[in-house]
């Protein structure tokens, strides 16, 4: 099975938000439908950036790495480098 990082974004509001899920289709769509509880006001979100991984615990630790003091840096620049939403696979 594939695991997915993903970084969303809400363009209306210029917020981001980062998870792990192994199934990026169904995930963004529940997100769209305001089903995640705290990100339900910056609605509508659009996927702009995936890692894929073997494992879940891979894909968590990419996700707390990057929402770490230490991966900030890394973080910003991944998010400077995005540009447009992604298909998603």
């Amino acid at each position: 099975m594939t695991y997915y990082f993903y970084i969303l974004k809400s363009h209306a509001f210029d917020r981001f938000y980062l998870g792990q899920t192994s199934n990026l289709k169904s995930r963004i769509q529940r997100h769209n439908r305001g089903e995640t509880f705290s990100i339900k006001p910056y609605l509508p979100w659009e996927i702009m950036y995936y890692e894929t991984f073997h494992t879940r615990a891979q894909a968590m630790a990419r996700e707390r790495f990057l929402k770490s003091p230490e991966g900030w840096k890394e973080l910003q620049e991944i998010k400077s480098k995005l540009k447009k939403p992604l298909s998603i696979p």
